[in-house]
């Protein structure tokens, strides 16, 4: 078996597994109660899922240009999704979009409490 034919059932087992990861997510975006869930569901495995699909075409392609632009995209991905979790997080707890009995500690409550006082001053 040569190097190439290697490399091709690595990236194929990579972009199955970055599927079913993207798969995953998805279907947990749907299916999960509370939007703390749904915002893990959506930063965890879809930004896994993204970089085994990326490595998968990376392996496939294997050309300078097509490398960095995949190397680039990911980069982005990685920078973004936790940011933009954390935002969806931040703007749905104030909405009563969260189920609290489920959480463990509460940092912001104290600051949603003033933040209640100071609007009702």
């Amino acid at each position: 078996m040569s190097v190439d034919a290697v490399l091709d059932v690595v990236a194929a087992v990579c972009l199955l597994g970055g599927a079913l990861l993207s798969l995953a997510a998805g279907v947990a975006l749907v299916r999960f109660p509370d939007l703390l869930s749904r915002m893990h569901a959506a930063a965890k495995p879809q930004v896994l899922g993204l970089l085994l699909v990326l490595l998968g075409c990376a392996l496939r392609l294997r050309t300078g240009v097509d490398v960095t632009t995949l190397v680039l995209v990911g980069a982005f991905q990685l920078a973004t999704a936790p940011v933009a979790a954390h935002m969806i997080g931040r703007a749905g707890y104030p909405h009563d979009r969260i189920r609290t009995d489920l959480l463990i500690t509460d940092e912001l409550a104290a600051h949603l409490d003033r933040l209640h006082a100071d609007r009702r001053a």
